[in-house]
């Protein structure tokens, strides 16, 4: 089943792949899949082998409102990044920069899972919100790369809080500033 999942989450996307379409792909009945992982998801989650699931995650973020929306997602990340989880971090980002369907699924999963959540809290046109979320990503996905993958110094050893006072002023401009939003 999670095979089928992967190769359907890479291939049509999150909102593309139906649980029903996986399962057949799997050989098995659709309640199966909906035995062993609930929802679709769920499902996602597993077959990503995700460190963490943002539905737990950012719901006390998204209480803060939104003008400390752009420091909680830095804080967030890095509180993620620098726990138990970081192993299971590093081997989804590592697949996803060694090969397309790991870019594909790690892609599904900051657009569908966190992106979504964070920039759907501020009541943005959807283009708007497409286009704010992908300027934060850039923002979160290097610093994952700086800190965890490369390295680089002294962002590898900064204190988290340093960093949130760094980084969350700009990810926060992303998410409710003046942008100048490409086309």
């Amino acid at each position: 089943m999670l095979a089928a999942a992967r190769s359907a989450f890479a291939e049509r996307g999150f909102d593309g792949a139906t649980i029903r379409g996986i399962a057949g792909e799997a050989g098995v009945d659709p309640a199966l899949v909906h035995h062993y992982f609930g929802s679709k998801d769920q499902l996602f989650l597993a077959a990503i082998e995700a460190p963490a699931d943002p539905a737990d995650l950012l719901p006390q973020l998204l209480a803060g409102g939104q003008d400390q929306l752009g420091e909680g997602v830095v804080r967030l990340l890095l509180t993620v990044w620098d726990g138990p989880m970081q192993p299971a971090g590093l081997a989804l980002v590592r697949s996803a920069v060694g090969n397309e369907w790991g870019a594909k699924l790690l892609r599904e999963f900051l657009v569908t899972q966190v992106l979504r959540r964070v920039v759907g809290a501020l009541d943005l046109p959807p283009r708007e919100a497409e286009v704010r979320g992908a300027l934060v990503a850039s923002q979160l996905i290097g610093l994952v790369m700086g800190r965890y993958v490369l390295q680089i110094e002294p962002l590898a050893t900064s204190d988290p809080e340093a960093l949130v006072a760094a980084l969350g002023p700009t990810v926060q401009r992303y998410l409710t500033g003046e942008v100048a939003l490409p086309a």
